[in-house]
C-alpha cells in the first residue's frame, strides 16, 4: 500500500476522472489514462487517471464524483492505493458513535466539547465526523454527520458508512442494550471495525482477568452479590472492604466497610454531596443498613481494602489511560495521581480528591525510586490491556485503569473502563498528555482503518 498526505479540491469539470499532480501520481503510482477505483468510506465509483501539471501533492475531483462519492469538503486528508494500484482510497471516514440530545452549538450536550477535541485531532488528515444511532440510513447506506467547521461550528452532510467507527456513548444502558449491539453488529457485518465495543462491568473485567493468572493476581479478592455471611468473614479476614456497584462510574454508590475489634463497624459512603460515617457495634445492624438481607446488595461488588500508600494520611490511587497505536501496540498515553479528600471513600475529584502529577505523588513517597515504581505500574498496566484483550470477543483499543501501590509496593488494580474520562487532563502539567491521547485515538483508527503503510485494503 501506498499512503500519502493529499489536498484535496473540487472541480466544474464534467468528465468522469481524477485529476492528480505529478508528485502524488509518482507516490501513490498512479498512470494516467488508467482506470481506477475511487473510494470513500463504503463507496466506491470508477474513475479515470489524469495527469495534472501543478507542483505538490494534489487531486481534483469533479463534480460529479464528489456528489457520487458524497465527499463532504476539501482540505487535506489521507489518500492510499491498494490492490496493486486499482484502488484510491480517501479518508478515511472515521465515525464517532455518540448520544445527540443538545442544542445547535452544543449538539452533544455537556459532551460536546469533549468530541470537539477528537475531531480536531484528525480534521486535517481524514474525514473525521460525530453521529448518533438514528443518523444511519442501513437502507441508503450513509450517514448523516455532524463535521466541526475552521470556526467551532457545526455542519451536518451526509456521507457513506464510515472505514471505522469510535464508540464513545455516553449512557452505559443505552450502550448494553439490544437495539445498540444490534446497530454495532451491523457495522461489523460490513467489515467496519468498531473501536470499542461498550462499557464494562466491573464484575465482567474480573471475570475476564481469571484465566490470566499473571495478571489476576493484581485484582484483589471480589464478590459479587455478597451474603451477610460473606461479607463478615471478608471483614474478619481484611479489616476493611469496598463495597461498589457493578455498572457504578464516578464513585457512585460506593461504601467503604471497616471492622475494629472491640471497636464494632464503620461505614463510610457518600450521600447528598456529603462525605457520611456510620458506627455499629453489632454487625447485623451494619447489614440491616446496608440491606445485605433483603437483596439491596444485588450487583454490588465486595472487593478487600488494600492498604494504599498516603500522603499526609490521605490514600492515593492512580488513573493510567492506555491507547493503541498505528501499529497496534499499547501505549501508556497518560496518568494522572488522585489523592482522597479528608473523611471521603473513594479519590475521586467530584467527591473532595486531589489531582497530581505521577512524579508528584510518588516523590512524595518514594523519593529517588519514583521513576521506578511508575515504570513498574506502567509495566503492570499494558499487562493487564493484553489480558483483558485475550478474553474479549471484539477489538479493544483504549482502556482506563485505577491503580494503586500498597505499603509493600505491591500493585492492584481496582478498576478498568473501556471508556476513558478525561478529568485527569485538568492538571497543567498533564495538557500534553492529554493531547497524545487525543493524537493516538486517530492514529488507532487509522490502523483499523488499514490507512497504514504497507497495509490491506
Amino acid at each position: 500500500m501506498s499512503l500519502t498526505l493529499s489536498k484535496i479540491h473540487f472541480t466544474k469539470k464534467t468528465d468522469r476522472a481524477v485529476y492528480v499532480t505529478s508528485a502524488l501520481a509518482k507516490q501513490l503510482r498512479l498512470r494516467g489514462g488508467r482506470t481506477v477505483d475511487v473510494r470513500l468510506g463504503g463507496k466506491t465509483v470508477a474513475a479515470e487517471v489524469r495527469p495534472l501539471r501543478r507542483k505538490g501533492k494534489h487531486m481534483y475531483l469533479p463534480y460529479l464524483l464528489r456528489d457520487s462519492l458524497r465527499a463532504p469538503k476539501t482540505g487535506s486528508i489521507y489518500l492510499a492505493t491498494s490492490d496493486g494500484g486499482t484502488t484510491v482510497r480517501l479518508g478515511p471516514l472515521i465515525g464517532i458513535l455518540t448520544t445527540g440530545g443538545g442544542t445547535i452549538n452544543q449538539p452533544f450536550g455537556t459532551r460536546t466539547y469533549m468530541i470537539k477535541e477528537f475531531l480536531r485531532a484528525g480534521s486535517e488528515k481524514a474525514y473525521f465526523f460525530a453521529f448518533t444511532p438514528r443518523d444511519v440510513n442501513w437502507d441508503q447506506n450513509t450517514v448523516l454527520g455532524y463535521f466541526l467547521n475552521a470556526n467551532g461550528t457545526w455542519s451536518r452532510k451526509t456521507v457513506p458508512l464510515p472505514d471505522v467507527v469510535y464508540n464513545r456513548l455516553a449512557s452505559r444502558a443505552a450502550d448494553v442494550s439490544y437495539s445498540m449491539e444490534q446497530l454495532k453488529q451491523r457495522f461489523l457485518r460490513r467489515n467496519i471495525p468498531v473501536f470499542n465495543w461498550s462499557f464494562y462491568n466491573k464484575w465482567d473485567v474480573y471475570r475476564m482477568l481469571e484465566d490470566e493468572p499473571d495478571a489476576y493476581k493484581h485484582v484483589p479478592e471480589s464478590t459479587i452479590n455478597p451474603t451477610p455471611e460473606r461479607l463478615k468473614e471478608m471483614l474478619q479476614r481484611h479489616k476493611f472492604i469496598y463495597l461498589k456497584p457493578t455498572g457504578g462510574s464516578l464513585g457512585k454508590g460506593i461504601y467503604r466497610i471497616t471492622y475494629a475489634p472491640g471497636k464494632g463497624y464503620f461505614a463510610r459512603f457518600r450521600r447528598n454531596g456529603k462525605n457520611v460515617l456510620l458506627r455499629f457495634q453489632k454487625f447485623s445492624s451494619l447489614a440491616a443498613m446496608l440491606g445485605a438481607s433483603n437483596g439491596r446488595l444485588r450487583r454490588y461488588v465486595a472487593q478487600q481494602g488494600i492498604r494504599l500508600i498516603e500522603i499526609d494520611g490521605c490514600p492515593i490511587d492512580f488513573r493510567f489511560h492506555l491507547v493503541r497505536d498505528n501499529s497496534n501496540d499499547w501505549v501508556v498515553a497518560g496518568v494522572g495521581a488522585k489523592m482522597a479528600g479528608r473523611g471521603s471513600v473513594t479519590t475521586h475529584i467530584k467527591n473532595g480528591g486531589t489531582l497530581m502529577t505521577p512524579q508528584q505523588a510518588l516523590g512524595r513517597v518514594f523519593g529517588d525510586d519514583a521513576s521506578k515504581v511508575l515504570e513498574r505500574m506502567k509495566n503492570v498496566s499494558i499487562k493487564l490491556a493484553d489480558a483483558i484483550q485475550s478474553s474479549s470477543r471484539h477489538h479493544v483499543g483504549e482502556l482506563g485503569f485505577d491503580l494503586g501501590v500498597d505499603q509493600n509496593e505491591a500493585i492492584w488494580m481496582f478498576e478498568a473502563n473501556s471508556k476513558p474520562g478525561r478529568s485527569i487532563y485538568k492538571h497543567p502539567a498533564l495538557k500534553d498528555e492529554g493531547r497524545e491521547t487525543l493524537s493516538l485515538v486517530f492514529q488507532h483508527c487509522l490502523y483499523l482503518a488499514k490507512f497504514r503503510k504497507g497495509g490491506k485494503s
